[in-house]
């Protein structure tokens, strides 16, 4: 598919958006949620908007929903708060919805990958979780990347908040305890083999080649839910998520 290097948009008329890429996050003029990797950008506004946002299509569907059209939209539809049924964040900005069913995507969320392969091995994106999430411990609603061997889970939730933390953490001089406290807040896969003592031969080998594999992985999570699923952003955010 044919990537435009610089595009008009509705809601900035004044000036062309120019892509380019980014390894320093952006909050996104458009769904106003965190960015990193591709985006467009006004040169002279600082005005941002994640690839996904600044190309959406008018409509799309979703396996996830078989029976649901997402419409576009700049704005949430309605009077009443909206939620991504994706990430649990709210809606504040550019959304799909389903009028039919009332649900809602951000455009970064509506486009992520349903496997992420890191070139060796797969993650897959689930609608639910099938064990709890490696972060919050809970198997609330939202969407989740799973490890083939699924015992690994990580709520998208989860993800965006640790990222959020993060980037404070990094950008805006935090304590050095608060980061670190921040870097064992998603344990090791490594870790999860304790979990599994019971499991002897064949089973618990293929655990903890799983985790191993999991563990490099979730790298992958962070580019695809900023926007940018083909990026391995390690230096940024991904050391914090991965070690």
């Amino acid at each position: 598919m044919k990537i435009d290097k610089e595009i008009s948009h509705p809601i900035h008329p004044r000036h062309k958006l120019k892509l380019e890429y980014t390894e320093i996050p952006f909050n996104c003029d458009g769904c106003k949620e965190a960015g990193i990797g591709l985006k467009y950008k006004c040169q002279q506004c600082e005005f941002d908007l994640h690839k996904a946002c600044a190309v959406a299509s008018p409509s799309i569907h979703h396996p996830f929903y078989k029976k649901c059209e997402f419409q576009f939209h700049y704005n949430p539809p309605g009077a009443a708060m909206r939620i991504c049924d994706a990430c649990r964040n709210d809606v504040v900005g550019f959304v799909y919805h389903c009028k039919r069913c009332g649900f809602d995507l951000h455009p970064c969320c509506a486009n992520l990958p349903q496997v992420l392969n890191d070139g060796e091995h797969n993650l897959y994106l689930c609608l639910k979780l099938s064990s709890s999430c490696h972060r919050c411990g809970g198997k609330g609603p939202g969407w989740s990347y799973r490890s083939h061997c699924k015992t690994y889970n990580l709520h998208v939730s989860c993800v965006k908040e640790l990222l959020v933390e993060s980037w404070q953490a990094i950008y805006l001089n935090a304590d050095k305890n608060k980061v670190r406290e921040m870097q064992t807040r998603i344990p090791s896969l490594k870790g999860i083999l304790k979990n599994h003592h019971h499991i002897h031969g064949e089973r618990r080998g293929k655990v903890r080649k799983c985790c191993q594999i999991a563990g490099g992985a979730v790298r992958f999570i962070v580019s695809a839910i900023l926007g940018d699923p083909t990026a391995i952003i390690a230096a940024v955010v991904g050391g914090f998520i991965s070690k």
